[in-house]
C-alpha cells in the first residue's frame, strides 16, 4: 500500500511540474496566436504561417465547443489555455483523490466497522460535492446536457431545488450551489459528531 501511495505522490508531483511547463509554453503560443488573430503581427509573415499551420489545428476543437458562446476568435487562444489549465487541475485532483481514497480506505479497514461506516459517510458527501462542482463547471462550458452533466444534475437536483426556492437568483446568478457546498460540509461534520 505504501508503495502505491508513493507512486501516486510521485505522479502528482510530476503532473504539477509538467503542468507548469506546459502552461508556460501554451501561454506563449496563445499570445502569438492572439497577436496574429488581432493583427498585431503581420498576418503574412513567418510567425503567422506557423500559427496557422501548427496552432490553429490544435485550437479547432476548443473553437468548435466555445465558438457559440460569443467569445471572439482573437481571444480563443486564451480560452484554450484556460481549458488546458482546467484539464491539468482536474488531473491533479483525480490523482490526489485516488491517493486520498486509498489512504482513507486503508485506515478505515484498520478501525473495523465504525471506520468503514465513517468512510462510507465521507465518500457519500465527497461524491455529492464533486457532483456539485461538476454541475457548476459544465454549466459554464455548455456541457449541462452531456452525460456527465446529466449525472451531476441527477445527483444534486434533490437538494438544490429547495435552496433555489429560498434564494431566488440574484442578478441572474444562481448562488444555490455555493450555499449547498457549505451546507453539505456542515451536515457532514454533524453526522461525524453523531458517529
Amino acid at each position: 500500500m505504501r508503495t502505491l501511495i508513493g507512486i501516486l505522490d510521485a505522479l502528482t508531483s510530476g503532473i504539477r511540474a509538467g503542468s507548469a511547463a506546459v502552461l508556460i509554453i501554451a501561454t506563449v503560443v496563445a499570445t502569438l496566436a492572439w497577436a496574429v488573430r488581432s493583427r498585431r503581427i503581420d498576418p503574412f509573415g513567418r510567425i503567422a504561417r506557423f500559427v496557422r499551420q501548427v496552432v490553429d489545428p490544435v485550437l479547432a476543437p476548443v473553437e468548435r465547443r466555445l465558438g457559440r458562446s460569443g467569445i471572439g476568435a482573437a481571444n480563443m487562444p486564451f480560452m484554450a489555455v484556460l481549458v488546458l489549465l482546467m484539464i491539468m487541475a482536474g488531473a491533479v485532483f483525480v490523482v490526489g483523490g485516488v491517493r486520498d481514497a486509498l489512504v482513507s480506505a486503508y485506515l478505515a479497514t484498520s478501525r473495523g466497522p465504525a471506520g468503514l461506516l465513517a468512510l462510507a459517510v465521507r465518500w457519500t458527501f465527497g461524491v455529492l460535492q464533486l457532483a456539485l462542482l461538476v454541475r457548476v463547471i459544465t454549466s459554464w462550458v455548455g456541457g449541462t446536457y452531456s452525460t456527465i452533466g446529466r449525472l451531476a444534475a441527477r445527483l444534486t437536483e434533490w437538494f438544490l431545488v429547495p435552496l433555489r426556492r429560498l434564494l431566488p437568483p440574484m442578478g441572474g446568478l444562481d448562488i444555490s450551489p455555493i450555499l449547498a457546498w457549505f451546507l453539505l460540509g456542515l451536515v457532514e461534520r454533524a453526522v461525524f459528531t453523531l458517529l
